[in-house]
């Protein structure tokens, strides 16, 4: 048990430090945040197999993140920080409260690039493109959302039940030019079984590992300020 809690000490500390390359001021950090169930979907279930109860799991860790960052790195660190709008703007006419103005909030207290998306396209196209990847080199790649062992599910339950309209398939990495990754770029998804199939083709595609999680992975505590868990009987891996 003591092993074990040690382990988990050393990898949250390993993705706080970010490797310390995926820190440098002269390259970029991007982080992902998926988009949140809508609540009229996903009433349909049992209320213990509901998604999102909470509207903000995906933005309160990117948050949670990116004060890490900026902390590790005496504020020096350049974040860009992509969020899936039509999601939140749906469950913003849902929940009746500003969250497209909550989001941007967090661009304004904490002075990181904010870049909303509406396909998988956006974000393949601001990977390679978004900056001079000939000058400036994405050294940090992180994920919060939903996602399963094949796919980032930017988008789901918001068009129906359970299904994703948005997503990226493990087949579409292919589309992302190796050459714009630092040498030492860290990799990271919190999504559910990224490390079953995911972080495999990633790394196929990219040349980069991509730590992701063997099961299912837990966002309960996000309200707390607390990173995403491995839930039990599951790991993380690369």
């Amino acid at each position: 048990m003591k092993l074990a809690l040690l382990f988990s000490l050393l990898l949250i500390g390993f993705s706080v430090e970010s490797n310390g390359q995926g820190l440098n001021p002269n390259d970029e950090y991007i982080i992902i945040s998926g988009g949140p169930a809508l609540i009229k979907w996903e009433s349909f279930r049992r209320d213990e197999h509901r998604h999102d109860k909470w509207w903000g799991n995906f933005i309160r860790t990117a948050r949670i993140r990116i004060q890490q960052l900026q902390k590790a790195s005496n504020n020096t660190v350049n974040i860009t920080w992509l969020v899936y709008k039509e999601g939140y703007e749906g469950r913003e006419d849902e929940d009746g409260a500003p969250l497209i103005s909550n989001i941007e909030s967090v661009r304004d207290k904490y002075k990181v690039n904010l870049v909303w998306y509406n396909s998988a396209q956006d974000i393949f196209d601001y990977i390679n493109r978004g900056k001079n990847r000939r000058v400036t080199k994405v050294s940090g790649f992180e994920y919060f959302g939903h996602s399963n062992k094949y796919c980032f599910l930017l988008d789901y339950s918001n068009y129906s039940l359970g299904t994703s309209k948005v997503f990226i398939h493990q087949r579409d990495l292919r589309q992302i030019d190796k050459g714009v990754f630092a040498k030492k770029a860290y990799c990271k998804s919190w999504g559910c079984h990224s490390g079953e199939s995911f972080a495999k083709e990633f790394r196929r595609a990219t040349g980069k590992k991509m730590i992701g999680a063997v099961g299912k992975t837990d966002y309960a505590d996000t309200w707390k300020m607390i990173l995403p868990t491995v839930s039990p009987g599951g790991r993380w891996t690369q």
